[in-house]
């Protein structure tokens, strides 16, 4: 049997041109998933950074029992930036103004150490607690430790944004 040539369909080429195509669209697939994983990387917890992985298992299970009593407490606080002020309320379960003998705070970028702060917020006259912090715009991490003399230290961790 012999092929009709009117039904037959001419093969279309591979040129350079196709190549392109599938060489932008692999680079554009991968370029855009680096672009994801990067934006999703910048906005998660870093994690917890120790001198000594052994020493912080250890300790573990007490700071734990520790996170377990302040949270009993019911305890709140909050954390924010006004007019490159940093302003750090804590309440008791009465929503009353809870004196601490000292308010410290670390204050970092998420990546990086160029910005880092170390504070001593002192106690106003409302049961807030301040200190003159200028912080640029972007996401910063807040480590509050409130100490005591009669109970552990209250500690908490914050991610807040500041936008210009």
């Amino acid at each position: 049997m012999q092929a009709n040539s009117e039904n037959t369909k001419p093969q279309k080429q591979f040129t350079g041109k196709h190549m392109l195509i599938i060489m932008l669209c692999f680079f554009g697939i991968i370029f855009s998933m680096n672009l994801l994983m990067s934006m999703q990387a910048l906005n998660a917890w870093t994690g917890l950074v120790v001198k000594n992985t052994y020493v912080a298992s250890q300790e573990y299970n007490d700071k734990l029992e520790a996170n377990r009593a302040q949270h009993a407490l019911g305890w709140t606080s909050n954390i924010e930036v006004k007019d490159q002020v940093l302003l750090f309320s804590l309440l008791d379960g009465e929503s009353l103004p809870i004196k601490a003998e000292q308010v410290e705070v670390q204050v970092n970028r998420p990546v990086g150490t160029k910005e880092d702060l170390q504070l001593i917020l002192e106690m106003q006259e409302n049961g807030i607690y301040s200190a003159n912090a200028k912080l640029a715009s972007g996401t910063w991490r807040i480590y509050v430790v409130a100490s005591f003399a009669d109970q552990p230290d209250f500690e908490h961790f914050y991610k807040i944004n500041i936008e210009e």
